[in-house]
């Protein structure tokens, strides 16, 4: 396998990352596209395939992982991604083998970083654990005994669509108080709006044209009172979910990965806090909470990467 490599590819709401990729999880090239500058997702694989072949980096490729919202592991095809604006069902591996000519695999993204932190991060050697995705969406990625749960149909581990707010917020998915719609980027950015307080109208945030979550936790960070208040609330709803899921698949380690959990340590507490506060007795002081280890590398790369190497090594 040596100068062999696999294109792993990562599709988000905003941006799709992708790089190559070999066995020992080195990424040798990496490149990004705004996801939403294309109408098409053929479109994509031909921007995709014009980058690579511009560099001379398409003959060592020998197969292609992907990591999509909605990500059919059995079908290959990505089906009503909320967080996407190609909507239906999307034939997203076989789009990719017409263009490369070479096997595809796809899976959810978030389980995509799970594979990605049992093989190359702070999951290693760990056989039951949850990857929480915090990006445009909140994504999850299970694993019970050493194996990913994919579920009958290949949709399992969708936490970001359990319902935490009784008719709570509007969700892309269609329904209301879906996890996402607090305790994602875009959450995070609606809590400036819709989160009462009385140190709102004194809070730097409204002085920000098109405030982010990161300049939510940046203002946090300086001691503005407001901020502070939707980190804590953002901290909280996630923890008490946290302690919710441990009810299903008991595992030994949470795994924050994403924009949000860059934020570091100090919001890993809280969440990890708030979880203890809430979890049944026979769960407590049994699960570790870390942030992922790969920011600087990206898991859901290497995790889709890997989807290829699993199945010819």
């Amino acid at each position: 396998m040596d100068n062999k490599l696999v294109l792993g590819i990562d599709i988000g709401g905003t941006n799709t990352v992708f790089g190559l990729c070999d066995y020992n999880g080195s990424i040798s090239y990496e490149d990004s596209v705004v996801t939403k500058d294309f109408e098409t997702p053929d479109l994509l694989v031909k921007e995709i395939h014009k980058k690579l072949s511009e560099a001379n980096l398409i003959d060592n490729i020998i197969g292609i992982g992907i990591g999509a919202p909605n990500g059919n592991y059995f079908s290959g095809t990505i089906e009503f991604a909320p967080n996407l604006k190609w909507k239906g069902v999307i034939p997203l591996s076989n789009l990719f083998h017409s263009v490369f000519n070479v096997p595809v695999e796809l899976t959810n993204d978030a389980n995509a970083a799970a594979i990605g932190e049992s093989l190359y991060g702070c999951a290693q050697g760990e056989k039951d654990f949850v990857t929480i995705t915090l990006g445009t969406g909140l994504g999850s990625g299970v694993v019970v005994n050493d194996n990913m749960i994919y579920g009958h149909d290949g949709f399992a581990g969708e936490y970001g669509h359990i319902r935490v707010i009784p008719n709570g917020r509007a969700c892309g998915c269609g329904r209301n108080g879906c996890l996402e719609t607090y305790v994602s980027a875009t959450g995070v950015v609606r809590s400036i709006d819709e989160l009462n307080s009385t140190h709102r109208l004194n809070s730097s945030l409204l002085n920000i044209y098109n405030p982010t979550a990161v300049d939510v936790f940046t203002e946090a960070e300086k001691g503005d009172q407001f901020a502070m208040e939707i980190v804590d609330f953002t901290a909280n709803i996630l923890g008490d979910a946290l302690a919710d899921f441990a009810c299903f698949s008991s595992p030994k380690l949470y795994v924050l990965f994403g924009g949000i959990a860059q934020n570091g340590e100090p919001f890993k507490e809280k969440v990890k806090a708030k979880m203890e506060s809430s979890i049944l007795n026979i769960y407590k002081n049994k699960i570790e909470v870390k942030i992922s280890t790969l920011h600087d590398k990206n898991a859901a790369v290497l995790g889709a990467a890997s989807l290829v190497w699993k199945t010819i090594i």
